[in-house]
């Protein structure tokens, strides 16, 4: 183990992976250090073995920066472990559309922030890069096509953002922390608190950039997971947010009775 600060940090390469019953935490590392060493870096960043989770202010300094360290690592790694490289990932059943990594909270960050992304199959024998399956994953994950063309998260809305993360799943304690770098926001951890973090990380947002685009949303009311908990959908479609022109505006927001971060919109008609 190594630590650098400041600026004084050498190339390295970074690991994107899920937790799954049937994985070996020990196997995933061991072939990613192989990787990256076949690659030419002397360093690989791995959240499993560089984050001491029993520091809370180690835990929440890494939360925080997480966007920024996927951001200037030179290459992601994205680990599937429930995906075979024997077939084509366009095809409409391939393991590729249907792994759990596009499904998750936190890969979202992991899949936009590096300056490459490169996808491994559960052998270690590469699948492609983003570049190279980018229309792919622009119709797996619904994010806009522009993005991956600038990689220039400003010329988003919040309610545009937000709705890239719409279909994916956390648990209720990481719902608003997957999502902190999206937006840029620092906000300390208060683990315990539930869903009222995505209620503080909207409060955030909204104070930082003022955009009411980010109410244009939804709760999904289906059964879910114990584990883990939707991130409350969203309005994707730009058609719906171009509706935020019409009479209606937004006066305010309020919490539904189920506490559950979603908001509402509040209209005036004219």
């Amino acid at each position: 183990m190594a630590e650098f600060l400041g600026d004084d940090i050498p190339p390295f390469a970074i690991l994107s992976h899920t937790w799954g019953k049937e994985e070996k935490g020990i196997e995933k590392v061991l072939g990613a250090c192989a990787q990256a060493a076949e690659d030419g870096f002397k360093y690989i960043w791995i959240d499993t073995c560089c984050i001491d989770k029993s520091s809370s202010a180690e835990l929440s300094e890494a939360i925080n920066s997480m966007y920024q360290w996927y951001g200037d690592a030179d290459v992601c790694y994205a680990f599937l472990s429930d995906v075979t490289s024997d077939e084509d990932p366009h095809e409409e059943d391939s393991s590729f559309r249907e792994s759990r990594w596009f499904t998750r909270g936190w890969t979202l960050q992991e899949l936009i922030a590096p300056p490459i992304v490169v996808f491994y199959d559960c052998n270690w024998v590469e699948i492609g890069t983003r570049s190279s399956l980018q229309s792919l994953c622009v119709e797996i994950t619904q994010i806009n096509a522009e993005y991956f063309d600038t990689m220039n998260l400003s010329q988003f809305s919040a309610a545009q953002k937000m709705s890239w993360a719409a279909s994916r799943e956390t648990t209720r304690i990481d719902m608003a922390y997957s999502l902190l770098g999206l937006f840029g926001i620092n906000m300390p951890l208060l683990y315990g608190e539930g869903a009222k973090a995505f209620i503080r990380l909207q409060e955030e947002i909204l104070r930082l950039s003022e955009d009411d685009s980010l109410f244009c949303h939804r709760s999904i009311r289906k059964a879910e997971s114990p584990t883990y908990k939707r991130i409350p959908s969203l309005l994707a479609h730009q058609e719906s947010l171009e509706l935020q022109t019409s009479p209606a505006r937004i006066v305010s927001y309020e919490g539904n009775p189920a506490n559950d971060g979603s908001c509402f919109l509040k209209e005036d008609h004219p």
